[in-house]
């Protein structure tokens, strides 16, 4: 057997019912997502409520002792009916509801509404950068029916990640559609040069078909 692949740290699956109920403190039952199954990148856990009038999530900020803010915050509400207040403000959070808390110093505290309710969190400091394709995967879909919108949301990205392949390639795309015929090829390059797959998926793409037998294209494609 290779050696490198008993190093490789197996993965684990685990039903929320199976990790260990902790009470309090008050009414709240906390179940630690993150130390059962070891997560290191981030914060998560769980929190249920038998009742409704139980937290949810206990009244507290982000602030640590020192007086430094900490970490953002992700809920969502997995089960049943809660109702979050964050700075005074109430917010209704039936099931399916994301509550985003990006401010640490925000107070927030949520309890249930029924029986049941369950809300998972998740927490870390903002160091994440985001990957570009989720800007090309916006951007995609609207190539045709909003260019504009499309061009709008490339430029954004690129903006962040000027050497993603995907955004250049999508760029060229936009521009082919729309008939522009030296943005598309000079776009397309940048994609190949970034990306050398970029010119396997060109060859079959429809948004590039008025560039198929262009001389440039052929000769950056191989087609």
């Amino acid at each position: 057997m290779d050696g490198s692949a008993s190093s490789v740290e197996a993965p684990k699956v685990v039903h929320l019912d199976e990790i260990e109920s902790v009470p309090g403190p008050g009414s709240l039952v906390w179940r630690p997502v993150r130390l059962t199954l070891g997560v290191r990148a981030f914060g998560c856990n769980a929190y249920t409520a038998s009742e409704a009038g139980q937290d949810v999530v206990e009244p507290h900020d982000e602030v640590s002792d020192d007086g430094s803010a900490e970490q953002q915050e992700l809920y969502f509400v997995a089960a049943g009916h809660a109702t979050f207040t964050i700075d005074g403000a109430v917010h209704d959070a039936p099931a399916g509801t994301y509550v985003f808390i990006p401010d640490p110093r925000s107070h927030r505290h949520a309890v249930a509404r029924e029986p049941g309710t369950t809300v998972l969190s998740f927490g870390g400091p903002p160091t994440f950068e985001p990957s570009a394709w989720e800007w090309a995967f916006r951007a995609s879909p609207l190539i045709r029916s909003d260019p504009q919108r499309a061009a709008e949301i490339l430029a954004e990205g690129l903006a962040l990640h000027p050497g993603a392949a995907g955004l250049h390639y999508n760029l060229a795309c936009l521009h082919a559609v729309q008939g522009r015929r030296e943005e598309a090829i000079a776009a397309l390059r940048r994609a190949v040069e970034l990306k050398a797959e970029a010119a396997e998926w060109a060859r079959a793409d429809d948004d590039l078909a008025a560039l198929r037998h262009d001389r440039e294209f052929v000769a950056l494609t191989g087609r």
